[in-house]
């Protein structure tokens, strides 16, 4: 029996084969996955995550699908989509918290909170994707980040014992801050991630330190931090910052200065209000923006002699783009 097959018999009507992940991704791109699953509860995506493990069949996880750029030529391995997104925000005692499931809009959440008056998420109002993906790549904004606001994440992840014949074992466990091992805009897990290896854990959700305050004065923090997005990003579809910032500088300051604002391949441009964002403007495919990546890292490597390493994530098959972006 093929994977595909499997995946029929597994998973029934629960299964779209052949699935535009354009509709997955803010930036309106990417070709088609194979095979595509959407997991509604922690619970649910968990199951999932199981049953494709001991099928031994590869799978991602995507989230909001706003930190990603999928290529032209699709998905090769299922791409298990996160609307886990239950909220419990615990107020009894001096220290508040909230739980939620990965899936849930982390912008969302911290708005949530500001109603409440709690503060401590007010950073987190207008960053787009999941509370999975921010705890996966220690999101932040204002001086602020995941790191700062951990308290736990919940991680399921699989171990293959070393007896011969054993079945695979999945263990779920509580990270603290020092198990994430967060650096900028990177955790543990990202980092083990890299190389394209298989996919060994998820996030199945996470605990946040919140503090008391009022919703007046937390709303307040929220609307200045909001207006100097909205001052300062452009809109339109794009995947958020392209490149993270190198040591002591600004990506969107060098690509700047290398006079590359404005550049624009196919239908895919580097904004002129910020030059850390690539738009989508209608039409733009995924090599556009790929070619745009690749100009911006050259023409700022032969200028300032930095190398700007991705803060987003590709996803799919790169083969015949050339070299890497």
């Amino acid at each position: 029996m093929s994977w595909i097959e499997t995946l029929r018999t597994t998973f029934g009507d629960h299964l779209r084969e052949q699935e535009p992940m354009s509709r997955y991704t803010s930036t309106r791109v990417g070709g088609s996955a194979d095979a595509l699953l959407e997991a509604g509860s922690a619970e649910e995506l968990a199951r999932m995550a199981e049953l494709l493990w001991e099928q031994e069949i590869p799978f991602m996880v995507l989230g909001g699908g706003s930190n990603v750029l999928v290529s032209d030529a699709g998905v090769r391995e299922v791409v298990l989509v996160n609307k886990a997104r239950s909220v419990q925000f615990d107020e009894v005692g001096e220290n508040p918290t909230v739980w939620a499931e990965s899936g849930a809009n982390f912008g969302l959440l911290a708005r949530q909170a500001a109603s409440r008056g709690l503060s401590g998420l007010e950073w987190a109002a207008g960053v787009p994707g999941t509370l999975g993906g921010a705890v996966f790549g220690n999101a932040g904004a204002h001086g602020r980040d995941m790191a700062g606001s951990l308290k736990l994440a919940e991680i399921l992840h699989r171990t293959k014992a070393l007896q011969a014949g054993r079945q695979l074992e999945f263990v779920k466990e509580q990270w603290s801050i020092k198990d994430m091992g967060y650096e900028y805009r990177s955790s543990l897990l990202k980092r083990n991630k890299g190389g394209h290896l298989p996919l060994e854990f998820l996030i199945l959700a996470a605990s946040l330190r919140l503090e008391r305050s009022t919703p007046e004065l937390v709303q307040a923090r929220v609307d200045e931090y909001t207006e100097f997005r909205h001052s300062t990003q452009p809109p339109g579809a794009s995947m958020g910052s392209m490149f993270k910032n190198p040591k002591g500088d600004y990506a969107g300051r060098l690509i700047d200065a290398a006079g590359l604002k404005g550049k624009a391949v196919g239908d895919a441009i580097i904004s002129s209000r910020h030059g850390n964002f690539f738009i989508n403007r209608g039409q733009a495919t995924a090599q556009d923006i790929y070619r745009l990546i690749a100009l911006a890292r050259q023409t700022v490597a032969d200028k300032f002699g930095i190398h700007l390493e991705l803060e987003i994530e590709l996803i799919g098959d790169w083969k015949g783009y050339g070299s890497e972006a």
